[in-house]
């Protein structure tokens, strides 16, 4: 999991970019949605059951179907903060090791646009790597 999460670092800062390039509000209270996924439900659950003592909002675990039709057991961790780059690495490595001895994924986080109406409510915004 330490070089999944190492990718995600040193990807925040630019997807925090392109949200502030496309307009969204840099002032507004975002919603961040840290996910996870694994193929085995029991260690995921193990690693939601960490995350929610440590205080986080966690959702239910949901079954995903992938791009290659493989199907995998995911939840994810809510934040509603500030859009500030540095505490979002700091919940990744706080998060990353609550889970750490689970055989969990990180799949990074996203968020949505916060701002203008005319953009699209659904939008959000990850990176798809």
């Amino acid at each position: 999991m330490e070089n999944n999460t190492l990718q995600w670092q040193d990807e925040t800062d630019a997807i925090i970019q392109e949200l502030l390039d496309d307009g969204s509000d840099p002032d507004a209270i975002y919603t961040i949605e840290h996910h996870f996924a694994s193929r085995d439900f029991q260690a995921l659950e193990k690693a939601a059951v960490n995350c929610f003592k440590a205080g986080f909002d966690v959702t239910d675990a949901e079954e995903i179907e992938l791009d290659d039709g493989a199907k995998v057991m995911s939840f994810d961790v809510i934040i509603e903060m500030a859009l500030e780059g540095e505490q979002i690495k700091l919940d990744i490595e706080k998060l990353a090791a609550l889970v750490a001895n689970e055989s969990v994924f990180y799949d990074g986080w996203g968020t949505y646009f916060e701002g203008d109406e005319d953009f699209d409510d659904d939008e959000s915004f990850e990176d798809d790597d």
